[in-house]
């Protein structure tokens, strides 16, 4: 049977916009000629004449947190407890039979930049591509933030996750969800206007403290091609790198259909 594979994932690189400023990574790159005396220290009396083309290896140095490009936040990410008191899983210890499993989207770009999706909403769009959610399903929110990745407002567009949304979903089974946002809560800069106005606590990284009552959940952050699929239909890998003791690890999401 024919596949095809649609990548969901952001690259990690220097120049574009996708984390707030100082959250960036910081890539070097060596090239072949750079690093042919490097080549040569290895092998006494080697010159780098002596190399074809005068040529090492090209290589990359990398500054970054396990949050840049497009990762997988482990329950310790959000907490150290989860469940009401267990300890939080890390990165490690996320079973990986939650991240190859069928996907479903929730198309909410219509909503605006700052919106907390609520329980009511997830349902509505449910019913609207006439979907049950099952156990172990990997859901994805396409927002607005999507098409504007590269654009110096990325980190502050697109609708977020509340927290009655997001226990909707794993009161259902869902372990693994994912956003083409910046963060699977609405972008900071909007809730903090609301915390200005209401001083209320708790809307700060709502969907995310979800995880305290719930915490067996992970979700993945930067996405991309989100609105390159279909409702349903596909399964979607993301297994994260194996950070010992990590709160997230990297990943090259991808999402496969069948043809």
């Amino acid at each position: 049977m024919a596949r095809r594979i649609v990548d969901l994932s952001v690259p990690f690189e220097n120049t574009t916009t996708a984390d707030p400023p100082g959250f960036a990574p910081r890539l070097t790159y060596e090239t072949h000629k750079d690093t042919a005396p490097t080549v040569c220290r290895f092998f006494p009396g080697l010159t780098p004449d002596d190399l074809p083309d005068g040529e090492g290896w090209a290589i990359e140095t990398v500054h970054m947190t396990t949050h840049n490009g497009t990762h997988l936040d482990a329950p310790w990410h959000f907490a150290s407890t989860m469940d009401g008191g267990k300890p939080a899983l890390t990165i490690d210890q996320v079973p990986l039979e939650w991240c190859f499993q069928p996907g479903v989207k929730l198309d909410f770009r219509h909503l605006a930049d700052g919106h907390v999706v609520t329980a009511a909403e997830v349902e509505q769009e449910l019913a609207r591509i006439g979907h049950t959610l099952a156990p172990l399903e990997i859901v994805v929110v396409n927002t607005a933030a999507g098409a504007a990745y590269g654009q110096d407002d990325y980190v502050a567009r697109g609708c977020g996750m509340g927290r009655e949304a997001t226990l909707y979903l794993t009161a259902r089974g869902v372990r693994v969800t994912g956003t083409d946002a910046w963060s699977w809560d609405a972008p900071f800069v909007h809730t903090a206007r609301r915390y200005a106005e209401t001083r209320d606590p708790s809307i700060i990284w709502e969907g995310h403290k979800a995880g305290r009552d719930i915490g067996s959940y992970c979700h993945l952050e930067k996405l991309h091609n989100l609105e390159s699929l279909p409702a349903t239909g596909f399964t979607i890998a993301c297994f994260p790198c194996k950070v010992r003791d990590g709160s997230a690890g990297w990943t090259r999401a991808v999402a496969i259909l069948e043809a």
